[in-house]
């Protein structure tokens, strides 16, 4: 049973949700540029400093930017003359060429490895990016397609975040794996493989705290839970997925880069693009930071935390 809809095609509730959720960072770009455009025949100096500008306000990223005016400044120099009316094909083009948008329609990855089970994914991230609400949507999601799930509540450092995860367990139907207020995240971890592993689940999703004031306690607790599950599964986690908060814009680039210094992130999941016109965030955290997207929040609903498409997430933004 496939995990979200068919892989390669969108339901068509999954695609209006992808569409009515990019919405504000599509009419942001888009706006800012056709004022950029209005009255002119050519693209000239002044039409790239708007497409630079609104891309910016997007939060693509300073760098990510450049990559593409870069790009559209060589096809300006290169075919002398460049209307207006082609331009939202180049753009298109070299936005698909920073997420390396392959051509084929082929189906995208299945987002957990089930050969492997159980398949163990630690969820890490600051509070207040949906965190633990993106879980609960997962272990939702996989409940529905036949797959059986254990929670593990291992931010233990804030009561709220553990009541909530149990909120998700009992909508989901899924078994938790829970100690008290300020108990060891590690032997939280310990305990829910070790769960998993006797009940013969095919999914752990272990929550873990989010703290970034300081580094190198966040990196020696990470490499504990890591180290302590791997006595239960040797190779596990076998994915480290990062939440990232859409809105937050240049914010999410600054968590990405401690939480890459202080774990191995290996996935990324990008939360609350419907609420933002700071959606182009996705396309430079995936340039920048070369670790795959593989979830995208576009709304409250389940079915609104998707599996990213690369080729249909671009293609949203320019339908």
């Amino acid at each position: 049973m496939a995990f979200f809809g068919l892989f390669g095609k969108k339901t068509k509730e999954e695609q209006q949700s992808l569409d009515q959720g990019l919405q504000k960072t599509k009419s942001g770009i888009f706006d800012k540029i056709s004022r950029a455009i209005v009255g002119k025949s050519r693209v000239d100096d002044d039409v790239l400093d708007g497409i630079e500008e609104a891309l910016i306000a997007s939060d693509i990223g300073v760098e990510t930017t450049l990559k593409i005016i870069d790009s559209l400044e060589e096809r300006v120099a290169r075919d002398k003359y460049m209307n207006t009316e082609e331009l939202n094909s180049i753009l298109r083009e070299e936005i698909e060429k920073l997420l390396n948008v392959k051509d084929s329609d082929g189906e995208i990855p299945e987002p957990f490895d089930f050969s492997k089970k159980p398949y163990v994914m630690m969820v890490v991230g600051v509070n207040g990016v949906g965190k633990t609400t993106t879980i609960g949507k997962l272990a939702l999601r996989l409940k529905n397609a036949g797959k059986k799930v254990v929670l593990g509540a291992a931010d233990t450092f804030r009561a709220a975040a553990v009541e909530q995860l149990t909120i998700w367990s009992e909508r989901a139907g899924v078994p938790i794996v829970k100690q008290g207020m300020g108990a060891d995240p590690a032997s939280v971890a310990y305990d829910t493989v070790k769960s998993a592993v006797a009940q013969g689940a095919d999914v752990v999703l272990i929550d873990t705290a989010g703290r970034l004031h300081n580094k190198v306690n966040l990196m020696n607790e990470l490499t504990k839970i890591r180290n302590v599950m791997r006595k239960v599964i040797p190779d596990a986690p076998h994915e480290v997925l990062l939440v990232l908060d859409g809105s937050t814009g240049q914010n999410a680039y600054q968590q990405a880069k401690e939480f890459t210094k202080a774990t191995d992130v290996t996935a990324l999941a990008v939360t609350k693009l419907d609420g933002t016109a700071k959606g182009g965030v996705v396309i430079g955290i995936a340039d920048q930071f070369r670790i795959p997207v593989k979830f995208i929040g576009v709304g409250e609903k389940i079915e609104d935390l998707q599996v990213f498409d690369k080729k249909e997430f671009v293609g949203s933004l320019f339908r």
